[in-house]
């Protein structure tokens, strides 16, 4: 018995079912990129958007021409400047029947991608369908989708603005706080998602980046911190792959010290199982993952500590920024709203499976290395964990033989692909999936080009055991 992948033509769902498939996905080898129906979206554009795409070319785009659409017309403009900035090819600003649009070159098209890529200034296959079918949805009830959200959250309403998706409010976020002080480097505490030390690295003047938060360079940071050098202090916590736990404590009281914004994703737990809030001045969460937890929507929240000294400024520019507190399309914003619902039984479900299956990897004689909250920096993750709150659903391991990845990974009879947070457990290999081109670097940070990393989902736990052990038997 398993629970059921989404039954709906927007659900977010990749089958990368060996390692060669993952090897040709991430080459582009048509072979498998051509039987693919859908993906993440900000990296595999869903085929109701790509449809959408097209018509808007066929509208307005000229000879050798392409267009991409965003979600607002400051992300499209954002884009045009990044498109010209990286190719030196100026693009044009349209609007598709109040869809913002930028039209470019060909040339330029590929950096349109990145753009919608690592901002998640994205439109989503439920407006491109509506787009298509001519009778967009309007936002009129965008105050109440937020205040049911802010009371998933357990946020007030005014401090939890509502996003397209968990990077648009990583994005957001980091241009407002950088903005403040724009001749500041930020800093990255732990091996971070691949797109957070993108965006630090391609948008701003530069980001400092501590790999192992601990020790001396922990404490050298946290002096840096002290001292106000930088214009805000990014870190996830836990981190994604590496389940790292910050000292979040010590980071925040350097973080006051030095007037500084201390910004924190806590995505891979959730708010469920840790409080990140009271200790930083913002928190960021994909709402794709834990808190819609199906696997059919994509989106983003960032919530305000009420106590923190830049509440004020950062409330102010985020009702610019997100007009009524929500950016969610309306269809969307139901879908997320439904899928809510769900969060704490999801959440104290996974968090059992997820302690049983890390347990067993742990004492299992085929397996290097098990990377989970209750198994590293158990004390700083203690710190923050709230009274019900366990240990979340995501691990990542390593085999004594990692020659045997490949196998193995074939093997375990999971979904397999890109995600985590939902309701039926997700495996990928994840370094090749995030890193595939720059490898050497990923190893050289301390993640494992074999990494396995599994997101557990709801299953019962003999059923997770079983599925283990037959695919551990060919370790």
């Amino acid at each position: 018995m398993g629970f059921p992948l989404p039954d709906s033509p927007h659900a977010c769902l990749v089958s990368l079912p060996t390692w060669d498939a993952v090897i040709g996905y991430e080459e582009s080898d048509p072979t498998v990129v051509g039987k693919m129906r859908a993906g993440y979206p900000r990296f595999f554009i869903h085929p109701i958007t790509r449809k959408y795409l097209t018509k808007l070319e066929g509208l307005h785009a000229g000879e050798g021409e392409r267009v991409m659409a965003y979600s607002s017309v400051g992300a499209a403009m954002r884009a045009n400047e990044f498109v010209e900035e990286r190719t030196g090819i100026p693009g044009r600003i349209g609007d598709a029947e109040g869809v913002p649009i930028l039209i470019v070159p060909e040339g330029g098209f590929s950096a349109a991608r990145d753009y919608w890529r690592h901002s998640g200034e994205i439109v989503s296959s439920r407006q491109a369908e509506d787009s298509l079918a001519g009778h967009l949805v309007p936002q009129k009830d965008g105050p109440r989708f937020r205040a049911e959200l802010a009371e998933t959250m357990k946020v007030n309403p005014e401090d939890c603005f509502l996003f397209e998706s968990g990077m648009a409010a990583i994005f957001t976020l980091y241009r407002l706080v950088t903005a403040l002080t724009p001749e500041k480097k930020t800093l990255q505490l732990c091996f971070p998602y691949v797109d957070v030390l993108k965006v630090q690295e391609l948008f701003g003047v530069g980001v400092d980046f501590v790999n192992k938060a601990r020790g001396k360079e922990f404490a050298t940071a946290l002096a840096a911190i002290e001292g106000g050098d930088y214009a805000a202090v990014f870190c996830e916590v836990p981190s994604n792959p590496l389940l790292n736990t910050v000292d979040l404590t010590a980071v925040s009281a350097a973080c006051r010290v030095g007037n500084t914004p201390l910004l924190v994703d806590d995505t891979v737990c959730s708010h469920e199982n840790i409080d990140a809030l009271s200790l930083s001045d913002a928190v960021c969460t994909s709402l794709t993952k834990w808190v819609s937890g199906i696997g059919d929507i994509m989106a983003g929240s960032v919530k305000l500590n009420a106590g923190s000294p830049f509440c004020s400024s950062l409330r102010e520019a985020l009702e610019i920024e997100v007009p009524g507190g929500s950016r969610i399309y309306a269809r969307d914003a139901e879908v997320l709203n439904a899928n809510a619902k769900g969060l704490s039984e999801r959440v104290r479900e996974s968090n059992r499976g997820g302690e049983f299956v890390a347990n067993l990897l742990d004492g299992h004689e085929a397996i290097d290395r098990v990377w989970y909250p209750s198994l590293i920096d158990r004390e700083a993750y203690d710190e923050i964990r709230t009274p019900a709150g366990g240990y979340g659903g995501l691990m990542s391991f390593t085999l004594k033989n990692p020659e045997r990845a490949p196998i193995v990974y074939q093997a375990m009879r999971f979904s397999k692909g890109p995600s985590l947070g939902t309701e039926y457990s997700l495996l990928c290999p994840y370094t090749l999936l995030a890193h595939y081109t720059e490898l050497d670097w990923a190893v050289e940070c301390g993640v494992p080009a074999e990494l396995l990393r599994l997101s557990v989902g709801r299953e019962p736990m003999e059923e997770l055991r079983t599925r283990l052990h037959e695919a551990l038997q060919l370790a």
